[in-house]
């Protein structure tokens, strides 16, 4: 399965958004957008004019499929997908981007990274409804309970990750037994709960796809 394997700071800086891609380091000074960083390229700044309408909807796709770490085939595939299901097209997408298993382990706070979440499920240390799952693209369903695996709760990198939990909390459509490293996906989120992401415009990406 292909994947990005370059710098993830730099999709930051290309976005000038902070697109939470290294846990910790994007809370601290060293992010590249706290310091004010100028986008990649030799001349960022001729880039600055006025953009056409077409390239205003392709950066709001870009940021959220670069948000989840998604490709563009299978970004396209989840499109497709909530245009066929009942609702709202661009709330649909944003519930099952949310489904999706290796972003409830992030959700969870298993994970300071949706790329640290995606390691743990293709490592085998996620279960779901006491099964080992190890497709981070699966999509969970509602009361599914996930957990870690009884060999990863000895894990630092998920003991450090659950400190988050103590300081945030969790996502209103998820619960969490953070000593017993399990918790359920109770519904799919609406489209107002996604706190986090209300600057993307979703309906931009709609209309990027249906020229």
């Amino acid at each position: 399965m292909a994947r990005y394997i370059g710098p993830v700071c730099r999709l930051c800086r290309t976005e000038q958004l902070k697109l939470m891609l290294k846990g910790g380091r994007c809370k601290s000074d060293k992010c590249p957008i706290n310091r004010k960083r100028a986008a990649p390229g030799k001349d960022p700044k001729a880039r600055l004019g006025k953009r056409s309408d077409y390239g205003t909807q392709l950066r709001e796709k870009q940021k959220l499929k670069r948000i989840y770490g998604m490709q563009e085939k299978q970004f396209r595939l989840f499109f497709e997908k909530a245009v066929r299901m009942p609702g709202i097209t661009g709330e649909n997408l944003f519930a099952l981007l949310e489904r999706r298993l290796d972003n409830v382990v992030y959700r969870m706070r298993f994970a300071t990274s949706r790329s640290q979440a995606r390691q743990l499920v293709l490592h085998g240390h996620v279960q779901v409804n006491g099964k080992r799952v190890s497709i981070p693209s699966s999509i969970v369903k509602a009361e599914d309970e996930i957990g870690i695996a009884e060999g990863g709760k000895k894990m630092v990198v998920i003991k450090d990750a659950l400190k988050e939990f103590t300081k945030s909390g969790i996502m209103p459509w998820l619960s969490l037994d953070p000593d017993a490293m399990k918790g359920k996906f109770l519904s799919s989120p609406k489209r107002g709960e996604i706190t986090d992401l209300k600057d993307i415009k979703e309906q931009m990406i709609i209309e990027l796809y249906s020229k």
